[in-house]
């Protein structure tokens, strides 16, 4: 028996605040997040998680088993997958001086195990670092999962009230979808639409486009690929190259482009994301791994959204911004280019948000999704409340 398991070891620190709330491999780009896409690559149906201590209550360990290690955070070539399937005992494959998979037993595990390491020539490798790199390279994992989840089946009927301006083998519809009065554009990408998402009319949708199940477009919303909405996202107004982890509301006009936003934000009607400096320079955004602000080397990047994080009506957020988890902003102005998790007005004077009313607000959001706060999901937010 192998077990497939999944390490935070290198890259965990590098995607906060995206990662204070999960293991890297529950994020998501493209259509699917890491986890779901390595575990339809390599046939396994469950999945163990190498992170942070205070994560593993919620993200089971693996057990003292041979297992399969993924660093999961890129996309494989189909070379790569199929010496990722090939490895055997004591064997590794790496990547830029980086470990990328090993095939070991985690009794007692450490790196004096693998007796061979392979280096992995690929120049195609897409490998995914920063936060940012999430939307910079979203329109590549969009292609990717698109032939992964499409390959060998037959999308839904398209209704005849919609118009389609490009290719129709390049939109793929599941189970349950309505969609009626729509624009839908393959030119520069595929669309795909996940179970039960509804689209309302008057929606403009570009590729390369991914929704989720359950998403919701609302009327009128103006979607630019390469953009991702992960399950029960509820989406209006004009969003470019964004991707959402799922569960969070963009319910209303305003503009997002260029961002990451975690699961259940709430943005309120009006807020506007700034994607680029009026002096056109290259963005700087804050690394919690340097304790510094960093280059990006991006002319377009907007903002960085932690779990549970809610603006108020007409909240204008900065070109480079950095929210932390649990951050309410309602006060007037730019918030700071830094904002801190439970940050209470989203300032640098403010005070911070409390843990239960923290606990209370998620509840409420959450449950209108027929979704439980857990014993776990409070220990994870009381810990970073007191650690980070």
């Amino acid at each position: 028996m192998i077990q497939l398991v999944f390490s935070d070891a290198q890259y965990w620190e590098d995607f906060l605040p995206l990662t204070y709330t999960r293991p890297i491999a529950e994020m998501r780009v493209g259509s699917l997040t890491f986890r779901e896409r390595w575990e339809k690559l390599l046939g396994f149906s469950e999945s163990f998680y190498y992170t942070e201590k205070y994560l593993q209550d919620k993200y089971p360990e693996p057990k003292a088993l041979e297992s399969l290690l993924i660093v999961p955070n890129f996309l494989p070539s189909e070379k790569l997958l199929q010496q990722i399937k090939d490895l055997q005992f004591g064997e590794a494959l790496v990547y830029q001086h980086e470990l990328v998979a090993a095939r070991v037993n985690l009794e007692n595990f450490n790196i004096g195990q693998i007796e061979k390491m392979t280096d992995v020539e690929d120049e195609d490798l897409v490998i995914f670092k920063k936060p940012w790199d999430l939307f910079t390279y979203n329109d590549k994992a969009i292609r990717f999962d698109f032939d992964l989840l499409t390959k060998g089946r037959k999308s839904q009927e398209i209704s005849t009230t919609n118009f389609i301006n490009g290719s129709k083998e390049e939109i793929f519809i599941e189970e349950g979808v309505e969609m009626e009065f729509v624009f839908l554009n393959t030119k520069k990408g595929p669309i795909y639409i996940g179970k039960d998402a509804e689209i309302q009319q008057g929606v403009m949708l570009a590729g390369p486009l991914a929704i989720g199940e359950h998403a919701v477009m609302k009327m009128g919303a103006k979607i630019y690929g390469a953009t991702t909405f992960g399950p029960y996202a509820k989406i209006c107004g004009e969003v470019s190259n964004v991707v959402i982890f799922g569960y969070s509301s963009k319910g209303h006009d305003g503009y997002l482009g260029n961002s990451v936003l975690g699961e259940w934000c709430n943005l309120g009607a009006g807020t506007c994301t700034s994607n680029l400096k009026n002096n056109y320079a290259l963005v700087k955004m804050w690394s919690y791994k340097d304790k510094s602000f960093i280059d990006t080397g991006l002319q377009f990047c907007g903002s960085v959204m932690g779990d549970h994080v809610k603006t108020a009506i007409n909240t204008t957020i900065n070109t480079g911004t950095t929210i932390g988890v649990a951050a309410n902003i309602f006060q007037s102005g730019f918030a700071p280019h830094l904002v801190e998790n439970f940050s209470w007005g989203g300032r640098n004077d403010s005070p911070k948000f409390q843990l239960e009313r923290a606990y209370e607000t998620a509840k409420t959001m959450m449950a209108r999704r027929s979704i439980d706060l857990t014993q776990e999901d409070k220990e994870i937010l009381k810990f970073i409340d007191q650690k980070f």
